[in-house]
């Protein structure tokens, strides 16, 4: 097991070791990273220019045609890292032999009042293959120290760790993305999007680099919109309503899109709904992913490429408790959250035993669950023995639970589906799972045909396994 190298043995190793010469922008937090290279000594080996255009007119000027647009975003990153490496070409190509890699950021920390979420966007280009078409990497930190200093040095150990990474193990992301944390931890920053591209990183899927985020607990969910694409859950979320649902989605059946339809319709009634500002999500949770404790990549690719197929953005979390989930969302300014559960699930979800380690047991967990612009959506089952439909109505509830249900029911905190036809809720997961496995094509009635066929085809989720 090799050591993890200190900050400043990095900076030494990047100014001493490397190949690459390159170009350092940063803004907002100070020139943290560049800091770091000059006073490990030899920087001269490495840095080209450093600039921090604090001035918002100075960063018009250099990386957005003097135009003003959000100086904290991608797009403003991306512009930095393509601005300087553009430099490097421009004025170096002929001169230097060394290989040219420019790195930016462009970050908010804590104001003076402390009023705000410390959070900013690291990018670099390096050169791999072709000089004039570099390999970029973008990743998206929130800094959750609550002092500005601190926050200046986890986002220069940061820097370090990226520049490190990106000019050592450029040929693997995955390697650059479980180093970034070094010397720092969880408490201090966390990093919730990555994307990586460039000629020699066709390979690279910027889906499984978000799942290894989840799965290597350097951010608690990622998110992919209705294309696949990775997309940063505060550009995602903000000012929005959600509707979330969710499952295991191996597959998605025709159920499960009744469902969200059937709360989907009782969402455009509110007064805040617009088709515009409103987000279906169906959620996964990371222990859903997992096929004998190991995480199934490819399992996980085809039903998020399903959930897609039938027009549904993704989410990935690990939480294993709703109102944890709920808690997330709240930092986001969300306008509404509606969220989609059956009554199992809502009765594992009201069972006090789940709640001893907080200090205010059930209550606490309902209070943080049920917060202001929170409802829930709840649809009855099937009990497969009797095939009786079990409605969520008051004698369903035993003791305390019952004036609990009363109370959510009285303030109008649950929704309850009513739509849907009694003989869809039949329809199981195992039952799916057992014609998949049959290749059934009875499978045609339970699933959108898009997802049959693409299930048939590609014989996926042990597709015919038992014939």
């Amino acid at each position: 097991m090799t050591n993890t190298l200190s900050t400043k043995e990095k900076s030494v190793g990047i100014n001493l070791h490397s190949k690459y010469y390159g170009a350092i922008a940063e803004i907002g937090g100070g020139q943290e990273t560049a800091r770091h290279l000059f006073q490990a000594g030899g920087a001269s080996n490495t840095i080209a220019k450093s600039i921090s255009a604090y001035d918002k007119s100075f960063s018009d000027h250099f990386y957005n045609d003097g135009t003003p647009a959000r100086y904290v975003a991608e797009d403003r990153l991306r512009k930095m890292v393509d601005y300087e490496y553009d430099e490097l070409i421009k004025i170096l190509d002929k001169k230097n032999p060394k290989k040219f890699f420019a790195f930016a950021n462009t970050v908010e920390t804590l104001n003076f009042a402390k009023t705000n979420q410390g959070n900013g966007w690291l990018g670099i280009a390096v050169e791999g293959t072709d000089r004039y078409k570099p390999n970029k990497i973008f990743i998206h930190v929130k800094l959750h120290e609550n002092d500005t200093l601190l926050q200046q040095y986890t986002l220069g150990a940061l820097g370090i760790n990226l520049i490190h990474g990106g000019l050592f193990e450029w040929e693997d992301p995955r390697k650059v993305l479980l180093a970034l944390l070094d010397n720092l931890d969880t408490d201090r920053v966390e990093v919730d999007y990555v994307y990586v591209e460039g000629p020699d990183m066709l390979w690279c899927d910027n889906r499984l680099l978000n799942l290894m985020l989840v799965s290597n607990n350097m951010t608690p969910a990622i998110m992919f919109d209705q294309s696949g694409k990775v997309q940063q859950p505060g550009d995602m979320l903000y000012k929005k309503n959600v509707l979330l649902m969710r499952g295991y989605f191996r597959p998605i059946n025709n159920l499960g899109i009744e469902f969200l339809n059937d709360s989907l319709a009782i969402f455009m009634k509110d007064e805040d709904y617009k088709h515009d500002n409103t987000i279906a999500f169906c959620e996964i949770s990371l222990k859903y992913l997992l096929q004998y404790e190991k995480l199934d990549e490819k399992d996980f690719l085809h039903r998020v490429d399903l959930l897609n197929m039938v027009g549904q953005s993704v989410m990935v979390s690990n939480f294993s408790r709703y109102f944890k989930l709920v808690d997330y969302f709240a930092q986001f300014k969300l306008i509404k959250l509606r969220i989609v559960v059956g009554l199992p699930t809502f009765d594992k979800i009201l069972d006090s035993s789940q709640y001893t380690d907080l200090r205010g047991g059930l209550l606490e967990a309902m209070g943080t669950l049920f917060q202001n612009n929170v409802k829930m959506y709840l649809y009855p089952y099937t009990d497969m023995n009797t095939g009786e439909v079990i409605y969520p109505e008051v004698d369903h509830f035993k003791n305390e639970y019952k004036m609990l249900w009363q109370y959510l029911i009285e303030t109008r905190r649950i929704h309850i589906l009513k739509g849907i036809p009694s003989k869809h809720l039949e329809i199981t997961s195992g039952y799916i799972a057992e014609l998949i496995e049959n290749a059934d094509d009875s499978l045609i009635n339970y699933v959108p045909e898009k997802v049959f066929n693409h299930i048939k085809e590609n014989k996926l989720f042990g597709y015919g396994k038992n014939l």
